[in-house]
């Protein structure tokens, strides 16, 4: 089995004299991260790996999550090529994961997640809010056979199933 956990970088500055690369999170972003963090901190633990996007914004998402989930993760990293906006790159991207590993975070960008989301979870969401968290289970051993997975938790700033 296979558990992957998508979660959308929080709220960045829409002060656009920055590269889209170098933005920051904002007040609001941070305070949704630590609501979404602590609600779903029963869900992750120290088995888990992180691949993050090396955007500034999906980098200090990160801090906050795993401050509020007070583990440490079993490896943090840092993936150039998870600054997608591409459903199918991402798909690339997560059926490239080691199958020694079982459990993945992966912090990145919409549209890629809310495509990737809608294409193998079980349940049509919209849009994937910053800051929300969508959690898959795979019923497979290897990650390049990752197919239709039931969508087990939903977690955003504003509600969670």
């Amino acid at each position: 089995m296979k558990n992957l956990i998508l979660i959308r970088h929080a709220k960045a500055t829409q002060d656009f004299s920055f590269k889209d690369f170098d933005r920051n999170i904002i007040s609001k972003g941070i305070q949704n991260s630590i609501l979404v963090a602590e609600k779903s901190n029963y869900l992750v633990d120290s088995s888990y790996t992180i691949w993050l996007s090396s955007a500034v914004r999906t980098r200090e998402t990160c801090k906050v999550f795993v401050k509020y989930w007070e583990f440490v993760p079993n490896q943090i990293i840092l993936k150039d090529n998870l600054y997608t906006f591409d459903g199918n790159t991402l798909e690339k991207i997560i059926k490239t994961c080691p199958d020694t590993i079982e459990n993945l975070v992966i912090f990145g960008h919409n549209n890629a997640l809310t495509d990737f989301v809608n294409q193998f979870g079980s349940i049509y969401i919209d849009s994937i809010p910053t800051s929300g968290l969508v959690s898959i289970i795979f019923s497979v051993t290897s990650w390049q056979t990752i197919n239709k997975g039931k969508t087990d938790k939903i977690i955003f700033p504003n509600h969670s199933l």
